[in-house]
């Protein structure tokens, strides 16, 4: 028999969830969660959305496991305001580990992740509570990301490193070994970073430039 699982929230990131936990875990999805104030519609892919304020009446901690999925908002506040919120229900929290995720040996992952297909975490890499790892990235040994982080697609953080907490880090950023960023940082996409990052810090990289000249001038086309 599949756990039962509660989803917080309502948008893009819990239909995601909904779908991953559906198709490719140990759990069966039973309900949406959200406050009152933000719930849109009654029903979502076929099931109640329920007043979050309330959850634990109809649906209660002992019977019933949560899974918070919100997206990076506000360097992940929003998601860390609402998984202390339903953990302080008595919730116990799922996490989802793609089946084509590869996991090494002696790797610590904390509850309500989500670790989505072709990740690579090796061995002796620490994950923490509340972090989202998108698609594709590569986490190196002995690394550590610590809590209510968000890893975007393709993004390699070599061995030895920590991510501080609330960070977010952007597509196709590499992280040189024994590199530390700190807490609440935002690192804008394709960034190399090879010195430690101090907290509070925005690290971003120069943007590719258009060219005076166009696309079928270069190439001897006529326009």
């Amino acid at each position: 028999m599949k756990k039962k699982l509660i989803i917080v929230g309502n948008g893009e990131t819990a239909e995601l969830a909904y779908l991953y936990f559906t198709n490719d875990s140990e759990y069966e999805v039973a309900v949406f969660a959200v406050e009152k104030d933000y719930i849109t519609e009654a029903r979502l892919r076929g099931l109640d959305v329920a007043e979050l304020e309330d959850i634990e009446n109809n649906y209660p901690p002992k019977e019933y496991e949560a899974f918070v999925a919100v997206s990076s908002t506000k360097l992940n506040t929003l998601r860390t305001r609402l998984y202390s919120k339903v953990k302080a229900k008595g919730y116990k929290f799922a996490s989802y580990i793609s089946s084509k995720a590869y996991i090494g040996y002696e790797v610590e992952i904390g509850e309500n992740c989500f670790i989505m297909e072709n990740n690579v975490i090796q061995t002796f890499s620490k994950i923490g509570n509340n972090v989202v790892l998108w698609s594709g990235n590569h986490i190196g040994h002995s690394s550590v990301v610590h809590d209510n982080c968000f890893i975007s697609s393709h993004v390699v953080i070599s061995g030895f490193c920590e991510i501080g907490e609330n960070t977010f880090v952007g597509v196709n950023t590499s992280v040189a070994n024994n590199i530390k960023i700190g807490d609440y940082c935002l690192i804008g996409l394709g960034c190399v970073i090879a010195k430690d990052v101090p907290d509070n810090t925005i690290m971003k990289m120069p943007y590719a430039q258009k060219q005076v000249i166009s696309a079928k001038q270069f190439y001897g086309i006529k326009e």
